[in-house]
């Protein structure tokens, strides 16, 4: 996976985007997400056992924001939220793979749980620039 300065960099990218250009939906998606990565810091397991049991804590996590997403989907005219929420889905059962498999290797349920954090990024990205873009519209439209 990528470097975790990487991630950061895009977390912070999309966070102060989504807070300068987006509605309240892209604004309260970018906060969960920010919330959840210092929640993370906060819960994960000591780097020597990381991943080699299930993180309950990252479990729990996750399922918060899921619930949230979902809660944006369900309220939102927009299609984005429903990507995030998907993806957020898939992130969440990377942690049930584990209780199936006890034996997975930490790497593989590692990857599994943080590879998803790009595409919902992704989504709120792609989000907001379509929101903004529209509200663009409107105003030329208006004119």
């Amino acid at each position: 996976m990528f470097p975790k300065e990487i991630f950061f960099g895009f977390l912070l990218l999309v966070c102060g985007y989504a807070w300068w250009r987006g509605r309240s939906e892209e604004k309260i998606a970018a906060t969960t997400c920010l919330l959840a990565v210092l929640a993370t810091r906060l819960l994960i397991s000591p780097l020597p056992s990381r991943y080699a049991d299930i993180e309950f804590g990252l479990l729990g996590i996750d399922l918060v924001v899921l619930a949230a997403f979902v809660a944006i989907a369900l309220q939102s005219k927009r299609f984005w939220p429903l990507w995030a929420a998907g993806f957020q889905l898939t992130l969440s059962i990377s942690h049930g793979l584990k209780a199936v498999d006890l034996d997975l290797l930490p790497r593989a349920y590692a990857a599994a749980a943080v590879f998803w954090s790009y595409p919902i990024l992704l989504a709120i990205l792609v989000g907001t620039w379509r929101t903004h873009r529209s509200r663009s519209d409107e105003r030329v439209i208006a004119a």
